[in-house]
């Protein structure tokens, strides 16, 4: 019997990447697959949607942004402290922020198509950063966004961000039937 996930991220930008690159590689596993942006319910809401969800017998995965922890287990820790309901299995830590698996996602082709620099690797990335590498093309950096989800390579991703690798094993996205390389 299939059941349901539900993907808790912190913002707007954490929403329209997990429903365009991630949703769809687990909508075949679960009844339903549904993104809850976290960050602006209360604490006790959350907490308490998280042990609703395990009573319910559903899945979970609380993804946060480890920020300026100085490890994944010091944001863990911090994530413990706000919410006593979260189980640590559950939890991905992004390093550093959303804006480092976008960034990572694009092929030495989209890079070029783009006009931006290819990074080698992106797990030091902030939001600062990714909002220097935009080209004044784009009206925004949400355009941008958007335009790199139309080249994200999971390919490029898995390789120049270790966190989103890490993300991708654990949950097994990347087998064969999974491969979504759009470059």
């Amino acid at each position: 019997m299939k059941k349901r996930l539900f993907i808790m991220v912190e913002g707007e930008d954490d929403i329209r990447f997990f429903g365009r690159i991630i949703k769809p590689l687990f909508i075949s596993r679960y009844d339903s697959v549904e993104i809850i942006p976290y960050a602006s319910i209360r604490r006790t809401k959350v907490n308490n949607f998280l042990k609703s969800v395990r009573l319910m017998k559903n899945d979970y995965i609380f993804v946060a942004d480890i920020d300026t922890e100085q490890s994944v287990r010091d944001k863990k820790q911090i994530l413990f402290y706000h919410f006593s309901n979260i189980e640590s299995g559950s939890i991905i830590v992004v390093i550093k922020e959303i804006e480092s698996w976008y960034y990572a996602g694009l092929s030495w082709e989209s890079v070029v198509n783009l006009g931006v620099p290819d990074l080698p690797v992106t797990d030091e990335l902030t939001k600062e950063n990714f909002n220097r590498l935009i080209p004044r093309k784009f009206d925004s950096r949400i355009d941008f966004m958007f335009e790199i989800l139309k080249y994200f390579s999971m390919d490029s991703a898995r390789m120049k961000n270790h966190s989103f690798r890490f993300f991708v094993d654990r949950y097994h996205l990347a087998d064969p039937i999974h491969e979504r390389s759009q470059t």
